[in-house]
């Protein structure tokens, strides 16, 4: 006789069976088809998304709308070791005019994306401007997460083709430039659409102040954990462990310290994941850090694309048919011809110009931005932005996953 109790199928452990297949399936079944990965994440979004509808015991995932602050830590902390990661694949930062492409894409393509999408969601979709704002932050950014597959190989590796140079050091450093216009969201949502009240401490802190420190921090932070690292003790390095623990810490360290005195963290953990890479250059703790930092992004990125795909049938209840236009616009049209343009005057072939204007997958930083100002302000257009951004994810990364390689390998034959 089954003692009472047995096979209850606690809804926690149903979680943890089901979030365990989905990952497994979503990084199996690209293998049938081709050897390349990045197919995974839409995966598991869509079957995140079937599994909160067939399986009735499954407990239901904290709604983003409602409950922002968990998504909020886990994305952060995700984007952080994504960001160090970036900054660590560099192998060479020489000769400077590599990074030309990458100049025009953060300084001309990211603010022509938000101007287009906020003036696009204020006219097509009728959000407040504040909103509209906050949306073209949110879904400007290259994500350093999602964006592996584009980006030169690991330390020591090489792969450093310019349109893998340029779209990794554009995901390295425009979540943190980005981060003024979410503040400008902010701003306008507090104090309305004034800019001679608020532009000038607009520009002064939040974007000079807080980019240059984040800069100065990183850098610092960089150059102090490579003494830790490589030289002191001088006969017995931390390096030699080979645990990247100490490193992870000074990371933590770097991003938290920098947020405390009001810069930009995600620019400083991208310059601290520079700075270390040039000393020791050819140690293969690099490699190492690298590979480990890597590993914990992916563990965190699987669970929150699983949330996310959870989320999305009740998100998606919002959902109008402008909204899904708008997505694609973004998608299709405004990403891609801004890049373009930003790219007019190099010497790039057309067909890398067009990759790099193409594939800026959009992922785990845009639910993080978006998690942020909500936790910090009220906005009219909540709802709408979430359906917004969920679907823009979802169809980037299914654009994204389904062609890169094919891409790839035409741009690198």
């Amino acid at each position: 006789m089954i003692p009472d109790g047995f096979f209850g199928f606690n809804p926690y452990h149903v979680a943890l069976a089901a979030v365990g297949v989905i990952v497994i399936l979503a990084r199996f079944l690209p293998r049938l088809i081709t050897r390349q990965e990045p197919a995974s994440a839409p995966l598991m979004i869509v079957f995140g998304a079937v599994a909160t509808l067939l399986i009735p015991a499954i407990p239901a995932v904290p709604d983003p709308r409602e409950t922002p602050l968990p998504w909020e830590i886990i994305s952060e902390l995700a984007v952080i070791f994504a960001l160090f990661g970036t900054g660590m694949r560099i192998d060479s930062v020489r000769p400077w005019r590599k990074w030309g492409p990458t100049a025009r894409m953060l300084g001309i393509a990211m603010p022509l994306t938000i101007l287009a999408v906020a003036l696009l969601g204020v006219g097509f979709v009728g959000l407040t401007v504040a909103g509209a704002i906050l949306l073209g932050a949110v879904v400007a950014p290259t994500d350093p997460v999602l964006a592996a597959d584009v980006q030169v190989g690991p330390p020591q590796e090489g792969r450093e083709h310019p349109v893998r140079f340029t779209l990794t050091t554009e995901a390295g450093l425009n979540d943190g430039l980005a981060f003024p216009f979410v503040y400008l969201g902010l701003i306008v949502a507090a104090e309305g659409l004034n800019p001679g009240a608020w532009f000038v401490d607009w520009l002064v802190w939040d974007v000079v102040y807080r980019i240059a420190l984040g800069v100065l921090a990183g850098w610092a932070g960089g150059r102090i954990l490579a003494f830790v690292l490589f030289t002191i003790p001088r006969d017995a390095p931390l390096a030699d462990t080979g645990s990247g623990v100490v490193a992870l810490a000074g990371v933590l360290l770097c991003y938290g310290s920098t947020e405390l005195i009001e810069g930009y963290g995600f620019i400083a953990v991208a310059v601290m994941g520079l700075t270390v890479r040039r000393v020791e250059e050819d140690n293969r703790f690099h490699r190492q850090l690298h590979d480990f930092t890597e590993s914990i992004e992916h563990a965190l990125t699987a669970v929150l694309l699983v949330m996310l795909g959870a989320v999305l049938p009740v998100v998606f209840a919002d959902l109008s048919w402008s909204q899904v236009w708008l997505a694609l616009v973004v998608i299709v049209i405004v990403r891609p011809l801004a890049g373009w343009v930003s790219l007019i005057g190099t010497d790039m072939p057309r067909k890398d110009r067009a990759a790099i204007a193409v594939y800026g997958v959009r992922g785990i930083g845009s639910v993080y931005y978006l998690c942020y100002a909500i936790n910090h302000m009220e906005f009219t257009n909540e709802a709408q932005l979430w359906s917004l951004v969920g679907l823009v994810i979802l169809m980037s990364t299914i654009l994204h996953g389904f062609s890169v390689s094919w891409a790839m390998r035409r741009i690198e034959n």
